[in-house]
């Protein structure tokens, strides 16, 4: 296999970059993957990091032939795609695959709103976005507790990647929530999700 030389655009405690790293190492390319500590914040775009991503957003792949790669999913993708595809399964799994990436990965967003909300002083929060995120994480919650079943009879695919990630995050910057208790069967899935070793080698860090 005939892998180029890749830098990304990487942080240990975004999500994001957490779904590219289990891809990579799942794919085993986590070893030609050069990761450079990069910062982003919604309200100061990372000036180093324009030239490559002009949304200022990570996970970004920079490839040695000058192509730049941006969105978790299209960066999963390219790198499947190099390990002669495994992470997507074939029609008509692959839209099963797909919309469980969307389901993960809405959750991700949703909490990444949410945290943010959280994180300001009491008197600048709004109570009612508070109170629709919380419902929104119960239904995404309830939903892959019906779904666990096949999740766990299902081969490990992009749809595996997001969820777990997700939850991972939720345990986090959410560990107040103490989901587990109420959602006994996708908790029991993250436990199996968990132990695999490219989900132990990439542990989020808040460094």
């Amino acid at each position: 296999m005939n892998v180029p030389a890749m830098k990304l655009h990487w942080s240990p405690r975004s999500p994001f970059v957490r779904k590219v790293m289990v891809a990579a190492h799942e794919l085993g390319l986590a070893e030609q993957i050069r990761t450079v500590r990069t910062v982003v914040r919604m309200g100061k775009p990372n000036e180093e990091l324009l030239p490559d991503n002009p949304l200022s957003k990570i996970p970004t792949l920079a490839l040695d032939n000058g192509q730049v790669l941006f969105d978790s999913l299209t960066i999963i993708e390219y790198l499947d795609d190099l390990a002669g595809g495994k992470l997507f399964p074939p029609k008509p799994a692959r839209f099963e695959a797909l919309t469980r990436h969307a389901l993960g990965t809405g959750l991700l967003d949703l909490l990444i709103l949410f945290r943010n909300e959280r994180d300001k002083p009491v008197e600048r929060q709004t109570a009612e976005w508070l109170d629709s995120f919380a419902a929104k994480t119960r239904a995404v919650l309830d939903r892959l507790e019906r779904e666990a079943p096949s999740l766990s009879a299902t081969p490990f695919d992009i749809g595996h990647i997001a969820i777990g990630c997700a939850l991972s995050y939720l345990d986090f910057r959410f560990a107040d929530m103490h989901w587990r208790a109420d959602h006994p069967a996708i908790a029991a899935w993250h436990a199996g999700f968990s132990a695999r070793p490219s989900v132990r080698a990439t542990e989020a860090v808040d460094d």
